[in-house]
């Protein structure tokens, strides 16, 4: 099934959409929010998929589904770990601030603690207070969990993953390096990130989900234009059991966590690290890569960071074309400072 929130308050209210996108229904009479549908998972998921099957048959009353009214699936949460899967990109966001990738990264997981507290809506504005910073897209997939014991294993992590999201995760290039060089993580570089309008359960993802991996093309735009088309079951370095059973090792993890695989990356088909759409590659999602790519083949990066008036668009379709989580489309604007 699939699940959204309309914007309502700080915490949305729950609906079910059809697998097309275009129509839905109230879900509150039987969880009010995503949040507590995922601490009630167990009891209250029968009840949402036969709300969802009925939805289906034309048996419930309904109402068109509207992207842009949507909050963030959680609009927030009580935690948001993001991890590195894809050492590909890694080793070239490292590569382009000129730093070395320890050997250690292929076989220890990276994560991070984000900023949980206030998400983006899918068609919210990405806010920009200074084009120095230099902004970024960072295209990802992500899973929500219900209670995660400590200690999990990573086969036994699987149970827990609940459902799947796409994410942008914004970064702020420009004040990374700095700030990682204080050897305490990100802050600053990190604001809100923005999640799809859908979040579906498992099953619906068919064969192109195998409890670990999502198997698809992750489509990203900018102004328009194709910017990345990498697979993102393709190159993963540590699936997402292991990022949860990387993240749960001294930790519970409450239900409503979300983990990130972070910025998804393809190498090329001769083990390089991959090649602009316009070359005949599959791109990237995020502008450090294709930067890096660009000193590397031309001697000096040629590609902007974000600026206010860009729009940006992520999205993933099935076998047959159709939209699975709807899409994030987000424009920068001049935020502006505030005293």
């Amino acid at each position: 099934m699939k699940l959204a929130s309309l914007k309502s308050r700080r915490d949305g209210a729950l609906i079910i959409v059809s697998r097309d996108l275009s129509r839905a229904v109230a879900a509150g009479f039987v969880a009010p929010t995503m949040q507590s549908a995922i601490d009630d998972w167990d009891a209250v998921a029968p009840e949402l998929q036969a709300l969802a099957a009925r939805l289906e048959c034309g048996l419930r009353e309904s109402f068109p589904f509207r992207q842009g009214d949507c909050a963030a699936p959680l609009p927030r949460a009580y935690q948001w770990a993001d991890g590195s899967a894809y050492v590909n990109h890694v080793a070239l966001v490292r590569k382009s601030r000129g730093a070395e990738m320890p050997e250690s990264f292929w076989t220890d997981p990276l994560i991070y603690q984000g900023g949980s507290d206030a998400f983006l809506g899918p068609r919210d504005d990405i806010p920009l207070l200074d084009e120095t910073q230099d902004l970024d897209l960072e295209a990802e997939v992500a899973v929500i969990t219900d209670d995660v014991p400590m200690g999990v294993t990573p086969e036994a992590a699987r149970t827990h993953i609940k459902l799947i999201l796409l994410v942008n995760d914004v970064t702020l290039r420009g004040l990374v390096a700095a700030e990682l060089a204080k050897g305490f993580g990100f802050f600053q570089s990190k604001p809100a990130s923005a999640f799809s309008p859908v979040a579906v359960t498992p099953d619906e993802l068919g064969d192109a989900w195998d409890g670990g991996r999502l198997s698809l093309p992750l489509l990203s735009f900018v102004n328009g234009a194709p910017f990345g088309r990498p697979d993102a079951g393709k190159d993963m370095t540590f699936d997402f059991p292991r990022l949860i059973a990387h993240a749960a090792r001294t930790r519970t993890l409450c239900a409503g966590t979300i983990i990130g695989s972070g910025t998804v990356s393809n190498r090329d088909a001769n083990g390089g690290p991959g090649r602009p759409i316009g070359q005949g590659g599959d791109g990237y999602s995020c502008i450090a890569e294709q930067r890096v790519v660009e000193k590397l083949i031309e001697g000096a990066p040629r590609t902007s960071f974000l600026k206010a008036g860009d729009v940006v668009r992520i999205e993933m379709r099935d076998s047959a074309g159709g939209s699975i989580f709807g899409a994030i489309e987000q424009r920068v604007v001049n935020s502006g400072r505030r005293d």
